[in-house]
């Protein structure tokens, strides 16, 4: 039997078995047949569904044991590297404007703003950069 073929599975059996059942018993027992089957689908979905749950409470489990989280819908890609590549994009007409009215050292203060600005952000983002600062093992 091949993989897509019902029959290789429990579920596909028990459709075979209905059919059968039906075919012998006739028309009059198709609305109990079905319920029955009916019942055995949404009891194998209930148990498909229960052990996703228990399985993701347990990786929540082991992550909150771990000491671990996980990245939370802001820990994305835009927001750790979006927010550097739009400040740098707009480092240069910062720049040029420092420099055309304060010369090099309106050119020093920007970069400094700007690299602090950086600097908080990814603190922000990863609080274990700093030396005895951990990130937090709750998810909120």
């Amino acid at each position: 039997m091949s993989t897509l073929d019902p029959r290789g599975t429990d579920l596909g059996r028990d459709l075979d078995a209905t059919v059968r059942a039906r075919r012998e018993l006739g028309d009059d027992y198709d609305s109990v047949l079905v319920d029955s089957f009916l019942e055995k689908v949404e009891q194998r979905i209930g148990d498909a569904v229960d052990r996703r749950v228990r399985r993701r409470l347990a990786e929540q489990d082991m992550a909150a044991a771990r000491g671990t989280r996980r990245p939370k819908p802001a820990d994305s890609w835009a927001e750790r590297y979006g927010f550097a590549l739009i400040t740098l994009v707009l480092a240069i007409p910062l720049s040029a404007i420092a420099a055309a009215f304060a010369g090099l050292s309106g050119m020093v203060v920007t970069w400094v703003g700007i690299v602090g600005v950086n600097a908080v952000q990814a603190v922000r983002l990863n609080p274990e950069l700093l030396p005895g600062r951990n990130r937090p093992t709750t998810d909120d």
